[in-house]
């Protein structure tokens, strides 16, 4: 399996989301984990309820710092706004999504910004498997 690392600002919405995509459509595939460049400490609620409309349950996840995650050479690092603080994590492959955050969006908003970051996610994996 290949090894993914999602990075946003706060670790709270776009980043917990892509790793949760990647747990439910990359099983086997690719091992996920997210974290945050400054991260909040907790997940946005926000993203809860967006998940949970989907049927996954994103409050059993944590916000984590680029501390908190395996010091090992990730094979992608997929980063989401973190800007300058993001690259110091090592990788084979680097992919930036441009994906607004969707903290302070309505409802339908966010729920357009976790479809996206789920067509993104779905994209990886159908390249980690081509591989």
């Amino acid at each position: 399996m290949k090894k993914v690392l999602f990075v946003c600002v706060e670790n709270s919405c776009r980043s917990q989301m892509a790793e949760a995509f990647a747990r439910i459509y990359g099983a086997g595939v690719i091992d996920s984990c997210s974290s945050g460049s400054r991260p909040s400490g907790v997940v946005n609620e926000k993203a809860i309820s967006a998940m949970a409309d989907i049927g996954y349950d994103l409050g059993s996840h944590v916000s984590k710092s680029l501390e908190d995650i395996p010091q090992v050479e990730y094979d992608y690092v997929v980063t989401m706004g973190c800007g300058d603080e993001c690259p110091y994590v090592q990788a084979k492959v680097r992919e930036d999504w441009q994906i607004p955050d969707p903290k302070y969006m309505d409802k339908s908003e966010f729920e357009t910004v976790r479809d996206t970051i789920k067509d993104e996610v779905m994209a990886l994996i159908g390249k980690v498997k081509a591989t």
